[in-house]
């Protein structure tokens, strides 16, 4: 066996163009007195100091900016009424979204369906509350008592009703902004969970079928738990855009946390505050829910993945570690056998 360290230099470089010029160099080469010369990354590191300085810079403006008015931000922070602005928000959240996913399932498999009239029918849903901006359809709910002075119930084709009310007393702020967040949060999660559904192996349907196991147990036993490692990103991302997008409800006077803030300011005229009080909330919220939705991917990724990804404490502490072996490392000087060759 060759010894590396003991390798001439025209052995390496046999036949290249330079063999000749490189057949002249004397004694062999010594890659253990080599010194090691790390890695730069220059693109990486002028990008940090970039980075690091728009941060200083935004920190130092926060401080030091009058505009802010910090303390009108920590008088109105935990003020009661944007307190129950902040409630109102959570539950159209948690309605509209649970709302949205159930109808978005049961479009999704209608979708799905071998009958063209339900398929065509959620395939028109879906078409049609996609297309309308939300905005339109939380004023379109809002105003339905334009269109149809009264709701009831009665002989269908005609006008006689059995129970019968006033469009504007059934339709209030409240039920406007559920439906509208409601029905166009089901457009956008039947085509989410008609994605992961369609994502699983279709040998895995046809292989339920031949055990005879009934069609809604394929659905909810075997489908949808390998679905879910699909569907559930794109689902949280829906949630947290749901939550943002209740801000939009203030068109229709319901207290929601963005028209309390908006009332406040209309008042004392400290707008930057109120709408920081807005962004912080709407920003602590947000993360909570990225929080979850990292931990519950994990979750599923069991199945998939020999090692789960590292949660960002674990992160954080390789990269410390990582840093402290690099300060502990000290360069390998080169040997005077090396610098007696180079003279």
């Amino acid at each position: 066996m060759t010894d590396i360290k003991q390798t001439t230099v025209p052995e390496l470089v046999e036949g290249t163009p330079v063999e000749a010029a490189l057949r002249q160099a004397q004694g062999p080469v010594d890659f253990g007195a080599l010194p090691v010369v790390r890695t730069r990354h220059w693109a990486r590191w002028i990008l940090s100091a970039i980075a690091g300085f728009v941060i200083l810079q935004l920190i130092w403006s926060l401080f030091t900016t009058p505009g802010y008015d910090w303390p009108t931000f920590g008088t109105y922070f935990f003020s009661p009424a944007i307190m129950r602005g902040l409630g109102m928000t959570l539950i159209l959240t948690v309605v509209a979204g649970s709302i949205g996913f159930v109808a978005g399932g049961v479009l999704a498999l209608m979708r799905l369906s071998k009958s063209p009239l339900l398929s065509g029918f959620a395939w028109a849903f879906i078409w049609f509350f996609r297309s309308v901006p939300l905005l339109v359809q939380v004023l379109v709910w809002f105003n339905l008592g334009y269109l149809y002075p009264t709701i009831g119930l009665g002989i269908p084709f005609t006008t006689e009703y059995f129970v019968e009310a006033e469009t504007v007393v059934l339709v209030s702020a409240f039920a406007a902004a559920v439906l509208g967040l409601s029905l166009h949060q089901a457009a956008y999660s039947a085509e989410i969970i008609r994605g992961g559904i369609l994502s699983v192996d279709q040998g895995q349907l046809e292989a339920a079928a031949a055990l005879g196991i009934p069609q809604h147990l394929r659905i909810t036993r075997i489908i949808l738990p390998q679905a879910a490692r699909s569907i559930l990103p794109n689902a949280f991302n829906e949630i947290i855009g749901l939550l943002k997008g209740t801000s939009i409800i203030s068109v229709i006077a319901l207290s929601e946390l963005f028209y309390v803030a908006q009332v406040i300011y209309n008042r004392n005229q400290d707008v930057i505050p109120m709408l920081l009080v807005t962004v912080v909330w709407y920003a602590i919220l947000t993360t909570v829910l990225s929080i979850a939705q990292f931990y519950v991917e994990r979750f599923y990724a069991r199945g998939a993945a020999r090692v789960l990804p590292p949660t960002p404490i674990q992160k954080a502490k390789t990269w410390v570690a990582v840093q402290w072996a690099r300060l502990d490392e000290e360069p390998k000087p080169a040997s005077s056998g090396s610098k007696g060759a180079g003279k």
